[in-house]
C-alpha cells in the first residue's frame, strides 16, 4: 500500500497494491498493522457502513459534534468525488477542503480524521460507497454543513444541480455551524 499526502496533511489517500490477471484481481483493502505503520494513525474502527446511490447524488457535508468519527472510505462500484473539510477551529487549515476521485477502478481510499466534515458527489450510476468509522453513528450529534458554502468554495465536478436529501438541503454555512475547538 502507498500513502499519498494531500494539501491538508491529516487527510490521506491510500493506494493498495492490486494483484490482477485475466481471472480478476485481489487486494488487501484493510490491514490494521499496515494502516498504522504507513499512516501513523492508531484508529480503532467500530462500524462499517455501505451506501448505494444514483448519479448526481450528493451526500454531505456530514460530521458528528460528539462521538466524533474518523472515516476510512472507499468505492466498490462506480465513482465519487470525495471531500473532507477541516472544521477544527485551531487548525491552520480550518475551513479548507481537499477532494479526490475514488472509484472501483482506482481502488483508492481516503482517511478522514476526526474533526472534519465529509461529503461526496456520485459520478456514476449505482455507485456503492463503503466506510469504516472510529465511533458509532449518533443521529442526535450529527450536523450538516452546506455543500455549496461559498466560504469553503468546494470545486465540485459537473455543472448539474445535485440530488440532495432533505437534511442536506437545510445544512448550515460553516460560519453558522458548531465546529471543534479541540480534538
Amino acid at each position: 500500500m502507498q500513502v499519498v499526502t494531500t494539501a491538508i496533511p491529516d487527510v490521506l489517500i491510500l493506494e493498495p497494491k492490486v494483484f490482477g490477471d485475466d481471472r480478476g484481481f485481489f487486494f488487501e483493502s484493510f490491514n490494521q498493522q499496515v494502516f498504522e505503520k504507513l499512516t501513523g494513525v492508531n484508529a480503532q474502527f467500530v462500524q462499517d457502513n455501505h451506501s448505494k446511490s444514483a448519479s448526481n447524488v450528493l451526500r454531505g457535508l456530514h460530521y458528528q459534534i460528539e462521538q466524533v468519527q474518523g472515516k476510512l472510505v472507499r468505492v466498490v462500484a462506480g465513482e465519487v468525488f470525495d471531500v473532507a473539510v477541516d472544521i477544527r477551529r485551531q487548525s491552520s487549515t480550518f475551513g479548507h477542503w481537499v477532494g479526490a476521485v475514488l472509484s472501483a477502478e482506482n481502488n483508492r481510499q481516503m482517511w478522514i480524521p476526526p474533526g472534519f466534515a465529509h461529503g461526496f458527489l456520485v459520478l456514476k450510476d449505482n455507485t456503492e460507497f463503503l466506510y469504516k468509522t472510529t465511533d458509532y453513528y449518533a443521529p442526535q450529534h450529527e450536523r450538516c454543513i452546506r455543500w455549496d458554502d461559498a466560504d469553503i468554495g468546494i470545486a465540485w465536478p459537473r455543472g448539474v444541480e445535485p440530488i440532495l436529501s432533505a437534511k442536506d438541503k437545510v445544512g448550515l454555512r460553516l460560519a453558522e455551524s458548531e465546529v471543534f475547538d479541540v480534538i
